[in-house]
Protein backbone atom coordinates (compact mmCIF):
# COMPACT_ATOMS: atom_id res chain seq x y z
CA UNK A 1 0.00 0.00 0.00
CA UNK A 2 1.49 3.39 -0.94
CA UNK A 3 1.93 5.93 1.09
CA UNK A 4 -1.24 8.34 0.26
CA UNK A 5 -2.97 5.39 0.10
CA UNK A 6 -2.15 3.48 3.71
CA UNK A 7 -2.76 7.64 4.85
CA UNK A 8 -6.32 7.71 4.21
CA UNK A 9 -7.00 3.76 4.54
CA UNK A 10 -4.83 2.47 7.13
CA UNK A 11 -2.83 5.48 8.46
CA UNK A 12 -0.18 5.31 11.71
CA UNK A 13 -0.39 6.45 15.35
CA UNK A 14 1.35 9.75 13.42
CA UNK A 15 -0.85 10.04 10.58
CA UNK A 16 -3.99 9.86 12.64
CA UNK A 17 -2.62 12.79 14.82
CA UNK A 18 -1.50 14.95 11.34
CA UNK A 19 -5.10 14.13 10.22
CA UNK A 20 -6.39 15.61 13.27
CA UNK A 21 -4.66 18.58 12.90
CA UNK A 22 -5.85 19.27 9.68
CA UNK A 23 -9.25 18.95 10.29
CA UNK A 24 -9.93 22.49 9.98
CA UNK A 25 -8.87 22.63 6.59
CA UNK A 26 -10.98 19.58 6.33
CA UNK A 27 -14.07 21.46 7.55
CA UNK A 28 -13.14 24.20 5.47
CA UNK A 29 -13.04 22.36 2.39
CA UNK A 30 -16.35 20.15 3.07
CA UNK A 31 -18.14 23.66 3.65
CA UNK A 32 -16.84 25.38 0.37
CA UNK A 33 -17.49 21.74 -2.05
CA UNK A 34 -21.09 21.57 -0.13
CA UNK A 35 -22.07 25.14 -1.18
CA UNK A 36 -20.54 24.99 -4.65
CA UNK A 37 -22.19 21.92 -5.18
CA UNK A 38 -26.04 23.07 -4.11
CA UNK A 39 -25.36 27.11 -5.40
CA UNK A 40 -25.02 25.50 -8.73
CA UNK A 41 -26.93 27.22 -11.97
CA UNK A 42 -29.21 24.48 -12.86
CA UNK A 43 -29.21 23.50 -16.84
CA UNK A 44 -31.08 21.81 -18.48
CA UNK A 45 -29.65 20.30 -21.83
CA UNK A 46 -32.63 18.15 -23.31
CA UNK A 47 -31.30 15.60 -23.43
CA UNK A 48 -31.18 12.51 -20.82
CA UNK A 49 -28.03 12.44 -18.58
CA UNK A 50 -26.57 9.55 -16.43
CA UNK A 51 -23.92 10.47 -14.02
CA UNK A 52 -21.44 8.23 -12.48
CA UNK A 53 -19.05 9.58 -9.49
CA UNK A 54 -18.30 8.67 -6.01
CA UNK A 55 -17.23 10.54 -2.73
CA UNK A 56 -14.25 9.19 -2.13
CA UNK A 57 -10.91 8.88 -3.93
CA UNK A 58 -9.06 7.04 -6.03
CA UNK A 59 -11.06 3.55 -7.80
CA UNK A 60 -14.33 2.74 -7.43
CA UNK A 61 -15.55 0.97 -10.83
CA UNK A 62 -16.98 3.96 -12.40
CA UNK A 63 -15.10 2.95 -15.60
CA UNK A 64 -16.12 -0.87 -15.39
CA UNK A 65 -19.75 0.76 -14.91
CA UNK A 66 -20.01 3.00 -17.64
CA UNK A 67 -18.92 0.12 -20.06
CA UNK A 68 -21.21 -2.29 -18.27
CA UNK A 69 -23.93 0.15 -19.01
CA UNK A 70 -23.34 1.94 -22.11
CA UNK A 71 -22.88 -1.39 -24.18
CA UNK A 72 -26.81 -2.11 -24.13
CA UNK A 73 -26.99 1.93 -25.57
CA UNK A 74 -25.94 2.76 -29.05
CA UNK A 75 -25.48 6.29 -29.82
CA UNK A 76 -24.68 7.38 -25.89
CA UNK A 77 -21.58 9.82 -25.34
CA UNK A 78 -19.19 9.36 -22.23
CA UNK A 79 -17.81 12.58 -21.24
CA UNK A 80 -15.09 12.69 -18.74
CA UNK A 81 -12.00 15.15 -17.87
CA UNK A 82 -9.55 12.92 -18.85
CA UNK A 83 -6.95 13.17 -16.47
CA UNK A 84 -3.37 12.86 -17.07
CA UNK A 85 -3.92 13.65 -20.57
CA UNK A 86 -1.19 15.82 -22.53
CA UNK A 87 -3.89 17.53 -24.87
CA UNK A 88 -6.10 20.86 -23.85
CA UNK A 89 -9.51 21.81 -24.48
CA UNK A 90 -12.56 19.76 -25.23
CA UNK A 91 -11.47 16.99 -27.28
CA UNK A 92 -13.45 14.25 -29.02
CA UNK A 93 -11.74 10.55 -28.27
CA UNK A 94 -13.71 8.31 -30.77
CA UNK A 95 -16.73 8.49 -33.03
CA UNK A 96 -18.25 5.25 -32.49
CA UNK A 97 -14.92 3.18 -32.91
CA UNK A 98 -13.57 5.51 -35.06
CA UNK A 99 -9.99 6.08 -32.36
CA UNK A 100 -9.24 9.91 -33.40
CA UNK A 101 -6.77 10.70 -30.36
CA UNK A 102 -3.25 9.26 -29.08
CA UNK A 103 -3.17 7.50 -25.63
CA UNK A 104 -1.12 11.15 -24.78
CA UNK A 105 -3.66 13.31 -26.15
CA UNK A 106 -6.96 11.41 -24.47
CA UNK A 107 -5.50 9.76 -21.25
CA UNK A 108 -5.40 6.26 -20.49
CA UNK A 109 -8.93 6.06 -18.77
CA UNK A 110 -10.62 7.44 -22.16
CA UNK A 111 -8.87 5.26 -24.58
CA UNK A 112 -9.61 2.22 -22.53
CA UNK A 113 -13.62 3.66 -22.67
CA UNK A 114 -13.36 4.47 -26.47
CA UNK A 115 -11.69 0.94 -27.54
CA UNK A 116 -14.27 -0.95 -25.11
CA UNK A 117 -17.71 0.85 -26.10
CA UNK A 118 -16.74 1.21 -30.27
CA UNK A 119 -20.61 1.83 -30.54
CA UNK A 120 -20.45 5.26 -28.35
CA UNK A 121 -18.70 8.84 -28.74
CA UNK A 122 -16.49 9.47 -26.27
CA UNK A 123 -15.08 13.34 -25.38
CA UNK A 124 -12.37 14.54 -22.64
CA UNK A 125 -13.24 18.19 -21.61
CA UNK A 126 -12.67 20.04 -18.70
CA UNK A 127 -15.70 22.33 -19.51
CA UNK A 128 -19.06 19.33 -19.05
CA UNK A 129 -21.54 22.60 -20.28
CA UNK A 130 -19.26 22.82 -23.60
CA UNK A 131 -19.14 18.63 -23.70
CA UNK A 132 -22.53 18.02 -23.95
CA UNK A 133 -23.26 20.27 -26.15
CA UNK A 134 -20.95 18.56 -28.76
CA UNK A 135 -22.22 15.44 -28.15
CA UNK A 136 -25.51 16.16 -29.08
CA UNK A 137 -24.17 17.74 -32.45
CA UNK A 138 -22.51 14.62 -32.79
CA UNK A 139 -25.53 13.14 -32.60
CA UNK A 140 -25.85 11.08 -29.23
CA UNK A 141 -29.23 10.12 -27.99
CA UNK A 142 -27.57 9.94 -24.48
CA UNK A 143 -25.43 11.16 -21.80
CA UNK A 144 -22.90 9.04 -19.22
CA UNK A 145 -21.37 11.91 -17.37
CA UNK A 146 -17.94 10.76 -15.01
CA UNK A 147 -17.73 12.31 -12.39
CA UNK A 148 -20.58 14.90 -12.66
CA UNK A 149 -22.12 14.67 -9.24
CA UNK A 150 -21.24 18.40 -8.37
CA UNK A 151 -22.86 19.83 -11.50
CA UNK A 152 -26.40 20.50 -10.97
CA UNK A 153 -27.76 19.51 -14.86
CA UNK A 154 -31.02 18.10 -15.31
CA UNK A 155 -29.36 14.27 -15.12
CA UNK A 156 -30.24 10.59 -13.04
CA UNK A 157 -27.33 11.30 -10.56
CA UNK A 158 -25.60 7.68 -9.50
CA UNK A 159 -23.14 7.01 -6.57
CA UNK A 160 -20.44 4.20 -6.47
CA UNK A 161 -20.38 3.39 -2.93
CA UNK A 162 -16.89 0.74 -2.88
CA UNK A 163 -16.72 -2.03 -0.14
CA UNK A 164 -13.38 0.14 0.73
CA UNK A 165 -13.87 3.25 2.86
CA UNK A 166 -11.48 5.88 4.14
CA UNK A 167 -10.58 4.99 7.92
CA UNK A 168 -11.72 8.63 8.49
CA UNK A 169 -15.01 9.98 7.89
CA UNK A 170 -13.94 13.45 6.69
CA UNK A 171 -12.82 15.39 3.67
CA UNK A 172 -9.50 15.79 2.32
CA UNK A 173 -6.96 16.29 3.44
CA UNK A 174 -8.08 14.77 6.99
CA UNK A 175 -10.10 11.86 5.25
CA UNK A 176 -10.37 9.98 1.73
CA UNK A 177 -13.85 11.92 0.95
CA UNK A 178 -14.31 14.49 -1.83
CA UNK A 179 -17.62 15.67 -0.03
CA UNK A 180 -19.15 15.28 3.24
CA UNK A 181 -20.37 11.34 3.43
CA UNK A 182 -23.81 12.46 3.82
CA UNK A 183 -23.54 13.57 0.84
CA UNK A 184 -25.12 10.31 -0.46
CA UNK A 185 -28.39 11.00 0.94
CA UNK A 186 -28.16 13.18 -2.33
CA UNK A 187 -27.53 10.86 -4.73
CA UNK A 188 -30.87 9.58 -6.75
CA UNK A 189 -29.24 6.13 -6.36
CA UNK A 190 -26.18 4.95 -4.02
CA UNK A 191 -24.61 1.49 -5.74
CA UNK A 192 -22.96 -0.43 -2.77
CA UNK A 193 -20.29 -2.91 -3.56
CA UNK A 194 -20.98 -6.11 -2.36
CA UNK A 195 -24.88 -5.40 -2.97
CA UNK A 196 -25.48 -4.03 -6.01
CA UNK A 197 -22.48 -4.85 -8.13
CA UNK A 198 -19.60 -7.10 -7.60
CA UNK A 199 -16.12 -6.95 -9.28
CA UNK A 200 -14.87 -10.18 -11.16
CA UNK A 201 -11.60 -10.65 -12.47
CA UNK A 202 -10.35 -12.76 -15.47
CA UNK A 203 -6.79 -13.33 -16.05
CA UNK A 204 -5.95 -13.25 -19.37
CA UNK A 205 -2.36 -13.91 -21.47
CA UNK A 206 -0.91 -15.80 -17.74
CA UNK A 207 2.44 -16.37 -18.34
CA UNK A 208 4.65 -18.16 -15.92
CA UNK A 209 6.90 -15.71 -14.43
CA UNK A 210 4.78 -12.06 -14.14
CA UNK A 211 6.00 -8.39 -13.38
CA UNK A 212 3.05 -6.66 -12.14
CA UNK A 213 3.14 -3.29 -13.33
CA UNK A 214 0.23 -0.75 -13.08
CA UNK A 215 -0.96 3.09 -12.34
CA UNK A 216 -4.20 2.94 -11.10
CA UNK A 217 -5.60 4.81 -7.54
CA UNK A 218 -5.99 2.10 -4.80
CA UNK A 219 -3.81 -0.38 -6.74
CA UNK A 220 -3.97 -2.52 -3.28
CA UNK A 221 -7.85 -3.08 -4.36
CA UNK A 222 -6.37 -6.00 -6.60
CA UNK A 223 -4.65 -7.55 -4.17
CA UNK A 224 -6.64 -10.33 -3.72
CA UNK A 225 -7.23 -10.88 -6.96
CA UNK A 226 -3.64 -11.10 -7.96
CA UNK A 227 -1.95 -14.63 -8.49
CA UNK A 228 2.10 -14.64 -8.10
CA UNK A 229 3.95 -12.66 -9.73
CA UNK A 230 8.19 -12.05 -9.78
CA UNK A 231 7.88 -8.29 -8.66
CA UNK A 232 4.91 -5.26 -8.27
CA UNK A 233 5.73 -1.78 -9.55
CA UNK A 234 2.98 0.86 -8.72
CA UNK A 235 3.02 4.21 -10.23
CA UNK A 236 0.41 7.30 -9.25
CA UNK A 237 -2.63 6.88 -10.88
CA UNK A 238 -2.77 8.27 -14.72
CA UNK A 239 0.98 8.21 -14.62
CA UNK A 240 3.39 7.53 -18.16
CA UNK A 241 5.52 4.40 -17.75
CA UNK A 242 9.46 4.53 -18.66
CA UNK A 243 9.95 2.46 -21.18
CA UNK A 244 13.83 2.03 -20.01
CA UNK A 245 12.98 1.22 -16.73
CA UNK A 246 10.62 -1.21 -17.02
CA UNK A 247 12.95 -3.04 -19.25
CA UNK A 248 15.17 -3.48 -17.18
CA UNK A 249 13.37 -4.41 -14.22
CA UNK A 250 11.59 -6.84 -16.49
CA UNK A 251 15.28 -8.36 -17.22
CA UNK A 252 16.39 -8.17 -13.65
CA UNK A 253 13.34 -10.49 -12.54
CA UNK A 254 13.66 -12.45 -15.69
CA UNK A 255 10.01 -12.23 -16.35
CA UNK A 256 7.90 -13.53 -18.88
CA UNK A 257 5.16 -10.87 -19.37
CA UNK A 258 3.65 -7.58 -17.45
CA UNK A 259 0.63 -8.37 -15.39
CA UNK A 260 -1.48 -5.19 -15.67
CA UNK A 261 -5.10 -3.59 -15.96
CA UNK A 262 -6.96 -2.99 -19.19
CA UNK A 263 -6.89 0.90 -18.10
CA UNK A 264 -2.84 0.81 -18.67
CA UNK A 265 -2.97 -1.56 -21.24
CA UNK A 266 -3.25 1.69 -23.96
CA UNK A 267 0.19 2.97 -22.79
CA UNK A 268 2.04 -0.35 -22.82
CA UNK A 269 0.99 -2.03 -25.88
CA UNK A 270 3.63 -0.49 -28.09
CA UNK A 271 6.23 -1.97 -25.61
CA UNK A 272 7.24 -4.91 -27.61
CA UNK A 273 6.69 -7.05 -24.37
CA UNK A 274 4.12 -9.92 -23.78
CA UNK A 275 1.15 -8.54 -21.97
CA UNK A 276 -0.84 -11.07 -19.10
CA UNK A 277 -4.33 -8.72 -18.43
CA UNK A 278 -6.52 -8.43 -15.69
CA UNK A 279 -10.14 -8.19 -17.22
CA UNK A 280 -11.80 -6.49 -14.54
CA UNK A 281 -16.12 -6.43 -15.27
CA UNK A 282 -18.56 -5.68 -13.00
CA UNK A 283 -21.78 -7.53 -12.70
CA UNK A 284 -24.83 -5.49 -11.71
CA UNK A 285 -28.06 -6.33 -9.53
CA UNK A 286 -30.84 -6.46 -12.40
CA UNK A 287 -32.70 -4.15 -10.54
CA UNK A 288 -30.23 -0.97 -10.90
CA UNK A 289 -30.17 -1.83 -14.78
CA UNK A 290 -34.10 -1.67 -14.62
CA UNK A 291 -33.94 1.84 -12.63
CA UNK A 292 -31.29 3.02 -15.36
CA UNK A 293 -33.81 1.88 -17.98
CA UNK A 294 -36.47 3.49 -16.59
CA UNK A 295 -34.87 6.87 -16.29
CA UNK A 296 -34.30 7.12 -19.54
CA UNK A 297 -37.62 5.80 -21.27
CA UNK A 298 -39.30 8.10 -18.92
CA UNK A 299 -37.64 10.98 -20.18
CA UNK A 300 -38.35 10.06 -23.67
Amino acid sequence: MRGIEKYFYKPSFLQKILAILLLPISIFYAFIATIRRKMAKFEDFDIPIISVGNLVLGGSGKSPFVIEIAKDYPDSCIILRGYGRKSKGLQIVSKKGEILLSVEESGDEAMMLAKSLPQCYVIVSKNRQQAILQAKELGAKLVFLDDGFRFNFKKLNILLKPRLEPYFNFCVPSGGYREIKSAYKDADIVIEEGKDYERKVELLNKSERMLFLTAIANPSRLDSYLPNVVGKITLKDHSYFNKSEILEQYAKLNATSLLITEKDLPKLEHFGLSLSILHLHLIIAPNIKEKIKNYIESYK
